[in-house]
């Protein structure tokens, strides 16, 4: 498992994530308003949308191990074209071209890594590879803000050490993404040939919506809000080190509850811990407030994503399984072209804590429509 959750920490760590951090510096360099940084955001979850929607033919054409490897390459050669280029349409291209193939890395995997809990009966392998994406987020708290301290000019720099991570990472991965051919491809057409049950599982599609548009504007201005609080670089890179760590530990944190509760009671408290990690710092930007919020934040964040997958594997047939997910997966790429340029405008009209009141107002909203799901659709 730990080399296919490499996907994950190419897929979201590094092709998505690490930008918050570059933030700051390409603010300066480049000149740009926090709505310009939420558009490449916005960018970036508009590939997502198109990755997702095209996961499903692509896997069926290649198989989920060879849409995985192939999304790995993608990913690696967005990171490098963002690396050598200032122009803002094509950093928008760029940033479009990561996420389209992120989708396709994080979807498969998932895929692969659903067929694992399966066959283990529990969930722990799903988290295990969305946790992933927390050793990219611990390699960029690490290395880019002490690399950019006082230097905004190397960005470009930080992005091609991001793409060179990342091609290490595909080829560690290539062989850890391995399933058996006939089981492959026989399942992955059977399954688009179905349809994605999106219907009985409403409240929970429109939580996960509301959710993708809320929790990546934490994440995309969270090294903003710190440079205009006057955070040095240690204690930047020591905030998004805690994140990732705690990205990493989440799994083990929410094993046992998510194992025990219904669905519904997972999520909402999944999403309402979000949300008061994201309200915790508008209260006091105290140095220990935030990095509490960032510690709880990346225990709970990407728990969700799983919890999700759990919900969906759970609920539906094994053959409508892959399309159902695709379809959330869409929502949820839906929900991130909008919130980022949304925060954005916002915070350029008041200040950079209204990114943190966007996510906190949104998560609760789909922390309420979680619990109040009906419960003969989605309670174990």
């Amino acid at each position: 498992m730990a080399g296919l959750a490499l996907g994950a920490a190419t897929a979201l760590g590094l092709a998505r994530f690490a930008y918050g951090l570059l933030v700051p510096a390409m603010r300066t360099d480049l000149g740009w308003s926090l709505a310009q940084v939420g558009a490449v955001t916005t960018a970036n979850g508009i590939g997502y949308l198109v990755g997702a929607l095209v996961t499903a033919p692509l896997a069926r054409l290649l198989t989920l191990t060879g849409a995985f490897r192939w999304g790995m390459v993608g990913c690696v050669g967005a990171l490098g074209v963002t690396a050598v280029s200032s122009s803002y349409p094509a950093l928008l291209a760029a940033r479009l071209a990561a996420g389209a193939a992120g989708a396709l890395v994080f979807v498969t995997g998932i895929g692969i890594a659903s067929r694992l809990a399966t066959a283990v009966g529990s969930a722990t392998p799903i988290g295990v590879y969305v946790a992933g994406s927390g050793a990219g987020i611990v390699l960029g708290g690490a290395t880019v803000p002490s690399l950019l301290d006082r230097h905004s000019e190397r960005w470009p720099l930080a992005w091609l050490g991001l793409a060179v991570t990342a091609a290490v990472a595909t080829v560690i991965s290539w062989r850890a993404a391995r399933t058996d051919p006939r089981d492959d491809g026989e399942n992955t057409e059977v399954a688009v040939r179905r349809r994605a049950q999106v219907r009985p599982l409403w409240r929970f599609a429109a939580a996960y919506t509301l959710f993708a548009a809320g929790y990546i504007t934490y994440i995309t201005f969270l090294s903003t809000y710190l440079a205009e609080h006057r955070w040095s670089a240690t204690q930047t890179s020591l905030t998004w080190t805690i994140l990732g760590l705690a990205v990493l530990a989440g799994p083990h944190l929410w094993s046992r509850p998510a194992a025990a509760w219904p669905h519904a009671r997972t999520l909402a408290t999944l999403l309402t811990t979000v949300s008061a990690a994201a309200a915790a710092p508008l209260l006091t930007p105290a140095p220990a407030m935030l990095i509490g919020s960032a510690a709880a934040y990346g225990a709970a964040f990407l728990s969700v994503p799983a919890a999700i997958t759990a919900l969906v594997r759970d609920t539906t047939t094994h053959a409508d399984r892959m399309p159902t997910l695709a379809a959330f997966t869409a929502l949820f790429a839906a929900g991130q072209t909008v919130g980022p340029w949304v925060a954005g405008w916002l915070a350029d009209r008041t200040t950079s804590g209204a990114t943190l009141a966007w996510t906190a107002l949104l998560c609760a909203i789909a922390a309420v429509l979680a619990a109040s799901h009906s419960p003969r659709h989605a309670d174990r």
